[in-house]
């Protein structure tokens, strides 16, 4: 336990602080930003930003990995804010924190060696578009000021790192926030800020039941809203973590990350705040600042809280359009651009599962959606591929004897290939099924199996089975009937 807290906590102070302080400023204009995509006080995020980092900090999976307000989280938010406000969101909000504790004792965090590396892309690609789309309700029908804002925003977060020695420790999305805000307030320009988008906080947050009626009416109206961002949630906390262990050379409990997701989005419900997820972005910041413990995430969340308690009325002047300039950077950041190169160099149904990806989570906004195509896309086209690596070879030693040597797995996407490969009205006396490199992995191979031998001694040939290794040895004699009189009658009679 103390070799633990050391190693989490106390191993890398001064670097966990740093970092955590650089976080906790660019956090700011991101929560803010999260906020007003779900159509809620600019307050919720905040608060929802601070409760997740300061509990994900001792109960999450994975040392200095950011959780906070999300955009991915806060564009599946949208319909149930407009249609049933605040209150069911909290609901909503702490029904998903339920439902991952459930999936980390199921441990579901393991299930992600199973999604693709198209499909990651996908979703990161999915996730840039939505959030680049976020932004254009507050590009239209403005005056030319938000454009000159907006341009300047982005021209500053791009071109101040270059600034030597300031440049490399001062994030630049701040200098942005700050500039444009400094530049707003002196010159007068009238244009939209943060306070014109609800009140901020200006006093700690507070336990706060959410005020829905406890029956089956409520569920019905937020589960749909929690079980999809619950999977978002998941999906895109276990894809941080596994980038965080890539950054660090370390490991991390992906299953103990999901009980720690639910936990922190059930206290940040509790008091006020959204739910959210681990943040792509913000992660690899912390991490390139020097941050590697725990340390690291509690100051993100900790600072977070002082500065937007203490300075609410300075944030109140923020212009939406430096927001987006913010917003915009995280969306170009976010997009893997390598993937357009890499569609000429990569096979065509990898393209074809990134693409579907995409397509399905920017048709539905439904990020979850998206990844279930994916993966079952990526799985068809794995299966297809390994059921044609299958083959089955003939020789004839002696007369009246055929030897068959089957290669290969076999499974359901070959079955069909396997039980093809016998000729049947050859006139042997003896057949023998060589299975030395041959694999039966699912009742289907086995029916196949059953089929093919049960043909043959139906044209009057003896088979032997020979070579069949343990594993597909103990599928065959629990499934297979071929060797069970009884059940090759049944199955003859067409029972």
């Amino acid at each position: 336990m103390l070799n633990s807290i050391k190693r989490d906590w106390l191993s890398n102070i001064r670097g966990d602080m740093l970092a955590g302080t650089v976080v906790a400023l660019a956090l700011i204009p991101e929560a803010i930003a999260f906020s007003i995509i779900a159509g809620v006080d600019p307050k919720v995020g905040l608060y929802a930003s601070f409760c997740i980092a300061v509990i994900i900090s001792f109960v999450g999976g994975r040392p200095g990995m950011i959780s906070a307000a999300t955009g991915a989280m806060a564009l599946l938010m949208v319909t149930l804010v407009k249609e049933h406000g605040l209150e069911y969101l909290l609901a909503a909000s702490l029904l998903t924190g339920v439902l991952q504790i459930f999936a980390g004792y199921l441990k579901l965090g393991d299930l992600m060696r199973f999604v693709s590396k198209s499909v990651v892309t996908g979703f990161v690609n999915a996730l840039a578009i939505l959030i680049f789309m976020a932004q254009l309700p507050e590009l239209t029908n403005v005056t030319w000021h938000v454009y000159a804002m907006t341009v300047a925003g982005l021209g500053i977060i791009y071109l101040f790192p270059y600034i030597p020695k300031i440049g490399s420790w001062l994030p630049s999305p701040l200098v942005c926030i700050v500039t444009i805000t400094a530049v707003a307030m002196y010159f007068g320009i009238d244009v939209r800020t943060v306070a014109d988008m609800g009140e901020l906080p200006d006093t700690l947050p507070i336990f706060l039941w959410p005020d829905v009626p406890l029956t089956l009416e409520t569920l019905w109206i937020i589960l749909p809203y929690s079980a999809a961002l619950a999977a978002v949630g998941l999906l895109e906390s276990m894809m941080t973590a596994t980038i965080v262990d890539e950054l660090t050379d370390t490991s991390s409990d992906k299953n103990r990350e999901c009980k720690g997701q639910g936990v922190a989005n059930i206290g940040s419900s509790l008091l006020g705040g959204m739910a959210g997820c681990a943040m792509i972005g913000q992660s690899i910041i912390n991490v390139k600042s020097g941050g590697r413990g725990r340390l690291s995430t509690f100051i993100a969340g900790l600072f977070l809280l002082i500065m937007v308690v203490f300075l609410d009325d300075l944030i109140g002047q923020i212009p939406m359009a430096a927001l987006v300039a913010v917003m915009i950077m995280v969306s170009i950041g976010t997009f893997s651009w390598d993937s357009i190169v890499n569609l000429k160099k990569h096979p065509i149904s990898t393209n074809i599962v990134m693409l579907a990806t995409v397509t399905v989570v920017v048709a539905t906004h439904n990020l979850a959606l998206g990844v279930f195509v994916g993966v079952l896309l990526a799985s068809m086209f794995f299966a297809n591929k390994i059921g044609r690596y299958m083959v089955v070879k003939n020789d004839q030693q002696e007369p009246g004897q055929r030897t068959y040597h089957v290669k290969g797995q076999v499974f359901f996407a070959s079955s069909d290939a396997f039980a093809n490969s016998f000729d049947f009205r050859e006139a042997v006396t003896r057949v023998t099924i060589d299975l030395t490199h041959a694999h039966f992995w699912d009742i289907t191979s086995v029916s196949a199996l059953d089929k093919v031998v049960i043909k043959f001694r139906r044209e009057g040939s003896e088979v032997d089975l020979i070579g069949l290794n343990e594993a597909s040895a103990t599928i065959v004699d629990r499934f297979g009937v071929h060797d069970k009189p009884e059940e090759v009658e049944k199955l003859l009679s067409g029972h």
